[in-house]
Order: C-alpha cells, then sequence, then structure tokens
C-alpha cells in the first residue's frame, strides 16, 4: 500500500523499515498544516490525526486506509469516509492506562486536599485538616464503557468504589458493577459521588452535561473531564461548581487552550491539566502495537 505517514505518530521515523518490511511503499510529513510531500491522490493509506483538518479527503482520490493515532474519530469527515468504504482505524486502547490513572489522581487529589498540601509545602506551615474523605465506599458513575471507562472501572474498584457504568450500547463487562443505559443518567447521578465522563464527542453528547444534569447531581459530588470538552457546557457548570458540587478534575475544555480569564482557573476547588491526560511512557509501544497491527489484519477496499 502507497502510504502517507505523519508527525502524529511520534515514532514513525524509526519505524519505517517495519512499513517497508510489509510490503508498504512510504512517505513522511512532520507537520499536518504543512503541503503534502506528495500528490494527493497517491496515498492510498494515511497514519495520522488532523490531516483532514488541513487538507481537503475529496482530493485523496485513492484513499482505502485511515489509521488514526488518536482514539476518537472527530476530527475525520466520518461521513465522507463511510459514503466511500474507507477502511478506518483507531488508536483504541493506547491512551487508556495514563488516562484512567489521570482519572484516579483528579478524584484522590480533590478527596484528600492535595491543593491545600501543596501551598502549605511552599510556605513551610504545618497544618493539618480534619475534613478529609475516602474514595472506599463512593459510588463512582463512568460516563462511557470503552477501553479508557474500562480502565477507570477497573482502578477504581481496587479503591473498593462501587462501580457503575452508563453507555448508549449496554454489555456486560465485569470491570463494572452494573451498566445501564443513557435514559438512566439523571437517575444515576443523584447517586453518584465521583462522575467520570469517557465518552465520545457527538451532536448527541455535546453539552451532555448542562444545567440541568448539574442539578440532578448528588451534592457535593466531583466531576472528572479527561473525555471532549465539548461534552460540558461550562457555563452551567461553573455556578455548579461555586454552589452545588465538591470540585471538578478537568483535563479537556471546550476552548483550548483554556482562556486566561476563565473563572476556572481561579476556582480552588478545581484541578486543571492542559489536555494532557493521555500521556504516559507506555504509548509508544502500545501505539507502534496497534499501527502494525491493525496493517497485517488490514483488508481495505479495492480502489474502484
Amino acid at each position: 500500500m502507497k502510504l502517507l505517514v505523519t508527525g502524529a505518530w511520534p515514532d514513525a521515523r524509526n519505524q519505517m523499515d517495519g512499513l517497508c518490511a510489509l510490503g508498504h511503499e512510504t512517505v513522511f510529513l512532520q507537520q499536518e498544516k504543512d503541503p503534502l510531500p506528495c500528490d494527493a491522490a497517491w496515498p492510498e493509506g494515511v497514519i495520522c490525526n488532523g490531516l483532514f483538518l488541513h487538507h481537503s479527503i475529496e482530493d485523496f482520490t485513492h484513499l482505502r486506509y485511515i489509521q488514526l493515532t488518536s482514539a476518537g474519530f472527530d476530527r475525520v469527515p466520518m461521513d465522507v469516509v463511510r459514503a466511500r468504504g474507507i477502511e478506518i482505524r483507531n488508536a483504541r486502547g493506547v491512551y487508556s492506562v495514563p488516562m484512567a490513572e489521570t482519572a484516579v489522581m483528579g478524584a484522590l487529589g480533590l478527596y484528600r486536599q492535595a491543593a491545600f498540601f501543596q501551598k502549605k509545602q511552599q510556605a513551610h506551615l504545618w497544618e493539618k485538616r480534619r475534613d478529609l474523605l475516602e474514595l472506599a465506599g463512593k459510588t463512582v458513575c463512568i460516563l462511557g464503557t470503552g477501553s479508557v471507562g474500562m480502565e477507570c472501572a477497573k482502578r477504581f474498584r481496587a479503591f473498593d468504589c462501587r462501580v457503575l457504568g452508563v453507555n448508549r450500547t449496554v454489555r456486560e463487562n465485569p470491570a463494572f458493577d452494573e451498566i445501564s443505559p443513557m435514559e438512566r443518567l439523571p437517575e444515576i447521578l443523584s447517586e453518584t459521588d465521583v462522575l467520570v465522563l469517557t465518552l465520545p464527542l457527538s451532536e448527541q453528547t455535546h453539552h451532555l452535561m448542562n444545567a440541568e444534569a448539574f442539578s440532578n447531581m448528588k451534592p457535593g459530588s466531583i466531576l472528572i473531564n479527561i473525555a471532549r470538552g465539548a461534552l460540558v457546557d461550562t457555563e452551567a457548570l461553573i455556578p455548579a461548581l461555586r454552589t452545588r458540587l465538591l470540585g471538578a478534575a478537568l483535563d479537556v475544555f471546550e476552548a483550548e487552550p483554556l482562556p486566561a480569564d476563565s473563572p476556572l482557573w481561579e476556582l480552588e476547588n478545581v484541578i486543571l491539566t492542559p489536555h494532557n491526560s493521555f500521556v504516559g511512557d507506555g504509548n509508544t509501544k502500545r501505539l507502534n502495537d496497534v499501527i502494525f497491527r491493525n496493517l497485517r489484519d488490514s483488508k481495505p477496499v479495492a480502489t474502484k
């Protein structure tokens, strides 16, 4: 296959010999926004992330295979992919471990008042707190039961939490105590102590967490978002953080970078990270394994 490989695959330059050994002819593009190193009609396959945000997929007339370096499909014109029968693979499972560890870090950071103790350490002050919370015995709802949600569930259950899953499709999964359909979300929010968002962004999930959803959340509960920023209506979240929620751990935002004048920067009950939850030292091996496995298993539709 004629492959266009982009720098969205961090280890791509070291893997070119392996691609050639599988019989693929390759060209490399470091920055996806830059001009293509070949005619758009040349690639039969691409390994990329946001390539089609900068180059029209309509110009890739011989394209029959897409390997994404992301887990989400929201940067790809999926209507065109489906209409043309292009085989598409994502990086499922590659980033799930570090994202799940970030979710646990957020919950523990809020429950164990990590920010308070960090400030006291910086000020060289010895000050105890008597209002710390435990994860043990709490109810955790994971909204989205895919690979990231499953890794989150495994870790929260290790802390003796009751772990509920909510998903569009309901299938049994031993990592969860129970999985329910989306229709039950308002009811489940009322009994949830820790809500973790791991589901994809779509027209149906945009602003899923809005003013009504926050009003359904249990007072004193926390929100953790490691999925997509637009799942949450920020204008509704801010007053909820000031009145109803114990706090939030947010890795993703509707506007990125988060604007300097956002009130979220100043709220003491919010832990912010700059869309960084996916980073982990095991990612390179997992992504390499996924890309090569998918290429070996690929049966792309022949170009007409």
